[in-house]
């Protein structure tokens, strides 16, 4: 099915498999990056700037090459003839630095994963390996949180049903639980007071877990 709608796009299966590869996942985006003359291996440069191909093509009709037209969508400025507070804003923005492999890679399978570009350029640049980050950046979890989230020992699924930054979590649960078990008691459904009280009656984190495991289902 997903080949057949390739080409009908007008692409090879090889062509599909080199727009698919570099995280492009629809032929009428890679129509888009096509006609704004991306290719499989240089559309990484727009896709860092979280820009859509829709966006793409604007620049590539105004003329702007495209790594000024990342600069400048960086900068906040989007396709249009501009104006002088926007001038001044690219002007102060530096030029994209190119990627290293490992960040390339990992913005790469986050856009193959359906992972908007301009979420998965974030966890990218802070230098999420992409294996890991995919679960966290699908469901939107601010990388920074995801970061602290993951070392308490949340799942990307518990986080985001929290739906609450991570220091505020941790604010919340200070001093009730040990650290170690905040993870599992949260996500099995306990406020911080009746965790404590649990606790100290003798629950063990272990019984935390269990249901938390099946709070998970």
């Amino acid at each position: 099915m997903t080949d057949r709608r390739w080409r009908v796009a007008g692409f090879t299966a090889e062509e599909a498999a080199a727009w698919r590869e570099a995280g492009v996942t629809e032929p009428a985006d890679a129509r888009l990056w096509r006609t704004a003359g991306a290719t499989p291996e240089t559309v990484i440069t727009w896709q860092r700037a979280g820009m859509t191909p829709a966006d793409a093509v604007r620049w590539h009709e105004l003329g702007v090459a495209p790594h000024d037209a990342a600069r400048r969508q960086l900068s906040g400025e989007r396709p249009s003839r501009g104006s002088w507070p926007a001038r001044l804003a690219r002007l102060a923005t530096p030029p994209p630095a190119d990627l290293d492999p490992g960040r390339a890679e990992a913005l790469r399978r986050l856009l193959r994963a359906g992972v908007p570009a301009d979420v998965a350029r974030v966890y990218a640049d802070a230098g999420w390996d992409g294996a890991e980050a995919e679960a966290w950046a699908r469901r939107r979890v601010d990388q920074g949180d995801a970061r602290v989230f993951a070392a308490l020992g949340f799942t990307a699924a518990e986080a985001a049903r929290l739906g609450l930054p991570a220091l505020e979590v941790m604010a919340s649960w200070w001093g009730a639980v040990p650290l170690a078990e905040v993870a599992a008691w949260c996500a099995a459904g306990l406020t911080p007071q009746e965790a404590a009280g649990q606790r100290a009656s003798g629950v063990t984190a272990a019984q935390a877990a269990v249901l938390r495991a099946l709070s998970d289902r």
